[in-house]
């Protein structure tokens, strides 16, 4: 230290305690580098304690600069001729010492040559130092009290300094009385924890012997428990010597050095001073006296007079430096000759700190002088008695009021602590959600103590600080012994400690988090005006010149209903018949199993022939009648497909279900049950594995197996032809019923019938421009809804060739359905978001392995996800930017929007533009309004265009309550007209009557004749230029197709550049939202803000419960990290939707159920939560 290099600005102070991951030592090398420091001074103890590489050398820690070590023992001797360098100035820096501030940055106070030596003077004068006294100094001797006393201090005056180290202390807490004793010291330089920890180790007490002293320092004097530490303390070492005169608190920070310092030996009436205030009135910054005694009252005692030629004021805590008036609390700010002059390399903080104005209350400066903020807080007693009450580190400011995070660990203190915590490893610390700092205390628990005593000892913690200080804890957390970061001398590392908490590192192992009773701040719950009827709106939107929201896809062109060629193509089941004839070996699909091989190919003639097959099995067998309801329960492939036709050929109902899965028949059998059932099927048909399946023992202790209908195996049919085919006497007659689960746990069969199957296909045949050259690949569910569509109703209407890729299969290799595409040059694919979920988790690494075996994409002209929710952008987005290394083009993905009343309003057709998207306000959102915004702006959501309207359909945005039409950009219901919509529902389980306007819905404004079925999805209609795709030839140019069905293909020219179109954008399903304060929230808005507030949460699902909102989070990590999340959660929720969390539930991955179109099944999970099946890692309830 004074063997002082004069490369440097001096000497920084560091301590050498470093394990390769130190905390805070990153910044710590941050202010080495700022202050090109260069070489480390060590002694051999502490260099073999350093991190070494394999060659020997010290490892660089993260964020130092190179350093050279150089060890100061065992140094030869100086040559006689060896000079110090010439003096330096008085003004030059003699050290630098690190401080952090509240976030836990460094910063360097530098301390130059003068104010070293005016500051050891001031030392000298108040605390009577004499030549050959002995000091035994118990503090870091690197920083702060313990450098200025013992190490700089006792050096001007000659004194003889004993040091006890940390570690000593640790192992023999009475050794530095032991020493006093021994060497008769007269100083002694300690904190009040020592005095503690001496008082602790009574079975050391009987040989010691204060009398020698004189002085004992208390150097944290400015803490609220160093009063009864001190008292304690002299109450028990009276009897071995120690004098009251000798206890003297000083106040002191790194910015000001000493601030005030109590004069050993003192007489006089006021020497010394205690004041016993109210907690309540610090809180408002104001001095009160309380009475003795009183819970609620703080009693302070002082730090001492002013240090001798320096001068205090207390000035305003927040805002212009005004000096405080004598009551009110302050922060002391010091001019001497002896503080630090600047923050090493920060000319903006050093100005704000060492070069203060003490302001009057005009505004006009008190003197000329420049004073330094110390960072405490307090105010001035009688006598120049200087009390400080807290420190601006530690002060957090809740709702306009103060309170010092001291104070808070004191009182969570006097709650029987012993017992459950450790008494010095207690964290206090604000953090800011929803405008406001919200208190979080984090404790260390004792290794013994079971939940059970931790939950009654954190809710008397509560009531505690409550009563106290009048102020809600948001956040009570207990961590495991040791888990607490510490500074290397074993105080808490409070910034670290901060970070880790917000981070979701700290691995609490009990949590409470209180935003009920401490949230006061969120905003008004919204009150619904039923007073603006639908006709004002109507009239609102004509006079600003508002279009009303309506919209169609293109004209499907008029077919002669009365034609020959027209009639005959009614039914899809006579267009398999022509096509067996035309082009009998025609192949038109192709199923691909895990390894990407062909499975089975099927060709138009071998697909007639098995559905044929399947009809006289119907007849023969089951002897089925016209109209009968038939299950059809196969795996994905193509005996599903035969077996619907053979229903067809025969005028049978197929109702196609999906197996139950083998691992998990509690969940999924029922389901299967509850559809055949429902749908009123006479008859199963199935193949052997599922058969036998539904029969086994497992399935017996789920269903009663013996109440299955009769159940036929298509594996074993006779090869017979059919006699006659069935023809409907109407192309209005029921072809199929469809069946689906929403995701609010409802059952929903809606009827096809004939003209809408034949509809739905020309539309899509139009849209996609299919012909029979084409290869369309489908990697998605063919159930319902447009899946089941495309796999197997649109190849056998356009004739193209549908390769089949079951979902199961790209399971088990990831990259099957996109090598499929490569090889087959596919243009077109259909898949679901769980596929392309699949591909983009398994693929994300070998990208290029798949590159180097020649996959590419740059085939594909257009990838829809099938869909029935809003877009997921951040899916698509990913899917795309990865994908795009094989060649992927960013505007080939889109989605497709159906639903029950319609299975397919929306698809992003071949020639169509652009997907457009906007930035929608959440807020707004939540009001029922669309707000439009600029991308970035806070509070906005990106919301992507869901295909096009596909050519036939027309919708219009209607209020779902009025019943009137909304405008251009307006939220309302999407209510949908169109040949192909189901004619309504066969069934739906749950209350009917509700739904039966579902299909016939009629606007109360506008035009009101028309019918509309209403979807039950929110959104809006934008009318947007469109950005074309090159022009596309019109579709005849391809058409390859055969004469008899060119009746029905008309020639579409494509879009022109320029032209507007109408974007339709779905925000989310009614049933979906729930309605809390008033307004409507989307659940997966709450779900993506908690996906992004901790990196281990895997899925997420939000439900109501009682007017509580519960968030389950699936933990992809170790179990010791679940409490990790609560908070982060409750704040993420409360900070971005204004909602409390009122259950947080910590769950494993894969609790979340998700249905075949990868969407959650929140009601499902609901269920289980309520029967409490979810077998949770922690449930949080939130107070």
């Amino acid at each position: 230290m004074f063997g002082d290099k004069p490369v440097q600005p001096g000497p920084a102070l560091e301590r050498h305690h470093f394990t390769s991951r130190s905390l805070g030592s990153q910044q710590i090398g941050f202010l080495l580098g700022s202050c090109g420091i260069q070489v480390a001074l060590t002694s051999e103890a502490c260099l073999k304690g350093l991190p070494k590489t394999a060659a020997g050398e010290v490892v660089a820690f993260k964020g130092w600069p190179r350093l050279h070590w150089f060890v100061t023992e065992h140094l030869a001797k100086t040559p006689k001729d060896w000079l110090p360098t010439p003096r330096l100035t008085d003004d030059t820096p003699a050290y630098i010492e690190y401080t952090t501030d509240k976030d836990g940055s460094v910063m360097g106070v530098t301390v130059t040559r003068s104010a070293m030596l005016s500051h050891c003077r001031m030392l000298t004068q108040s605390c009577n130092y004499t030549e050959g006294e002995n000091m035994v100094c118990v503090l870091d001797f690197k920083r702060e009290t313990g450098l200025w006393h013992s190490v700089l201090t006792s050096v001007l005056n000659g004194m003889h300094v004993v040091f006890i180290p940390y570690a000593l202390m640790k192992v023999n807490p009475a050794s530095w009385m032991q020493m006093i004793t021994k060497y008769r010291a007269s100083v002694a330089v300690v904190k009040s924890r020592d005095l503690h920890w001496g008082l602790l180790a009574t079975k050391d007490h009987k040989d010691i012997s204060l009398s020698s002293l004189r002085l004992l320092l208390v150097g944290d004097g400015a803490n609220p428990w160093s009063l009864s530490s001190c008292d304690q303390f002299l109450s028990v070492f009276q009897a071995k010597g120690l004098r009251p005169d000798a206890v003297c608190p000083c106040a002191s920070s790194s910015e000001c050095l000493t601030v005030s310092v109590r004069r050993p030996g003192r007489a006089g009436v006021n020497a010394t001073g205690r004041g016993v205030l109210s907690m309540s009135g610090l809180s408002f910054g104001v001095v009160r006296v309380d009475q003795e005694n009183s819970l609620t009252s703080l009693t302070l005692q002082d730090c001492g007079q002013v240090m001798p030629g320096c001068v205090i004021v207390v000035v305003k805590m927040e805002g212009p430096s005004y000096v405080c008036k004598t009551d009110e609390v302050g922060e002391i700010c010091v001019s001497s000759e002896a503080t630090g002059s600047q923050y090493w390399g920060l000319a903006g903080l050093t100005n704000s700190t060492f070069k203060v104005q003490a302001l009057l209350a005009d505004g006009k400066p008190l003197s000329d002088a420049l004073y330094t903020r110390s960072g405490l807080l307090g105010f001035l007693g009688p006598g120049g008695l200087v009390f400080v009450c807290g420190s601006r580190d530690g002060l957090m400011t809740v709702t306009g009021r103060k309170h010092n995070a001291d104070d808070i660990i004191a009182t969570v203190l006097a709650v029987e602590p012993m017992k459950f915590i450790y008494r010095g490893r207690i964290a206090v610390f604000s953090i800011r959600v929803l405008r406001d700092e919200r208190i979080c205390v984090i404790a260390e628990q004792r290794p013994d103590c079971s939940e059970e005593e931790s939950f009654q000892w954190m809710s008397r913690v509560l009531q505690a600080v409550d009563s106290i200080h009048q102020v809600g804890l948001y956040c009570l957390a207990l961590v495991p012994p040791n888990y607490l970061p510490k500074t290397p001398l074993g105080g808490i590392h409070l910034s670290e400690c901060k970070r880790r908490f917000l981070e979701g590192t700290l691995h609490p192992a009990n949590v409470l988090l209180c935003p009920h009773t401490c949230v006061t701040n969120l905003p008004k719950p919204r009150e619904v005006h039923s007073d603006v009827g639908p006709a004002s709106v109507m009239v609102g939107n004509i006079v600003q010149g508002n279009r009303l929201a309506s919209a169609q896809g293109r004209d499907m062109g008029i077919v002669d209903e009365e034609s020959d060629s027209a009639r005959k193509y009614q039914f899809i089941s006579e267009i398999l018949r022509w096509r067996a004839v035309s082009t009998s070996e025609h192949v038109i699909f192709t199923l691909l199993n895990a390894k990407g091989g062909v499975a089975q190919l099927l060709s138009c003639s071998q697909l007639h022939k098995r559905a044929e097959r399947v009809g006289s099995l119907l007849l023969e067998r089951a002897k089925i009648n016209t109209g009968d309801h038939v299950a059809l329960i196969f795996p994905p492939g193509i005996d599903l497909i035969c077996a619907f036709y053979g229903c067809l050929y025969v005028g049978a109902v197929p109702v196609t279900i999906r197996p139950p899965h083998p691992q998990n028949l509690q969940t999924t059998l029922p389901t299967v049950r509850m559809i055949v059932d429902v749908s009123k099927s006479v008859l199963v048909l199935s193949n052997q594995n599922v058969i036998k399946l539904l029969k086994s023992k497992e399935a017996s202790n789920v269903v009663d197996i013996k109440s299955w209908p009769v159940t036929l195996d298509t594996d074993d049919m006779p090869k017979k032809k059919l006699t006659a085919m069935y023809r409907a006497p109407t192309a209005e007659m029921l072809a199929y019923l469809d069946f689906s689960v929403s995701t609010t746990g409802m059952l929903a069969g809606i009827k096809m019938s004939h003209a809408a199957v034949t509809s739905l296909c020309r539309s899509m045949k139009l849209a996609c421009e299919l012909y029979p050259s084409r290869h369309i690949a489908l990697c998605l569910d063919p159930y319902c809804g447009l899946g089941f569509a495309l796999w197997c109703l649109s190849s056998v209407y356009s004739g193209h060739h549908s390769i089949l890729i079951p979902p199961s299969e790209v399971e088990v290799n990831p990259a099957l359905w996109l090598t499929a595409v490569s090889q087959y040059r596919v243009r077109d694919t259909f898949c679901s978001y769980g596929v392309m979920e699949l591909c983009t988790k398994g693929l994300g690494s070998s990208v290029q392995q798949l590159k180097s075996r020649g996959v590419s994409l740059a085939c594909v002209r257009t990838c829809v996800v099938v869909a029935e929710e809003r877009p997921r952008i951040n899916l698509s987005t990913s899917f795309s930017k990865l994908f795009s290394a094989l060649g992927l083009s960013p505007r080939a993905v889109s989605t497709s929007f159906g639903c029950r009343v319609n299975v397919a309003i929306c698809l992003q057709g071949a020639s169509s533009p652009e997907p457009s998207c906007v930035y929608v306000d959440l807020r707004a959102l939540r009001n029922d309004r669309v707000s439009l915004v600029e991308r970035g702006s806070p509070h906005s959501l990106c919301l992507l265009e869901s295909g096009k309207l596909l050519p036939g359909v027309k919708v219009i945005i209607a209020n779902p309550d009025t019943k009137g039409q909304c405008g251009d950009s307006h939220l309302g219901e999407i209510w949908v007209q169109c040949p192909h919509n189901a004619s309504g529902y066969f069934s739906i389980y749950g209350e009917e009557s509700e739904y039966g306007e579902h299909f016939n819905a009629r606007l109360v404004t506008g035009s009101t004749g028309e019918v509309y079925a209403r979807t039950g999805y929110l959104g809006f209609l934008r009318r947007t230029e469109t950005v074309t795709s090159q022009s596309v030839p019109g579709i005849a140019s391809e058409s390859t197709d055969l004469a008899d069905l060119s009746a029905l293909s008309i020639n579409a020219a494509p879009a022109d550049s320029g032209e507007l179109h109408d974007a339709v954008f779905v925000v989310g399903a009614l049933d979906e939202t729930v309605m809390l304060r008033g307004m409507r929230y989307h659940p997966i808005d709450i779900e993506n803000s908690v996906m992004r507030c901790h990196k281990k949460i895997a899925e997420c699902a939000v439900f109501t419960w009682t007017n509580l909102l519960v968030v389950v989070v699936e933990l992809d990590g170790s179990e010791s990290e679940a409490l990790d999340l609560v908070p982060l959660v409750t704040s993420a929720v409360l900070e971005e939707h204004h909602l409390i969390v009122g259950v947080a539930v910590v769950v494993d991955p894969g609790v979340v159920p998700i249905n075949s179109r990868g969407e959650k099944q929140r009601m499902h999970l609901r269920d289980g939560f309520l029967a409490d099946q979810l077998d949770p890692i922690y449930v949080a309830y939130n107070m």
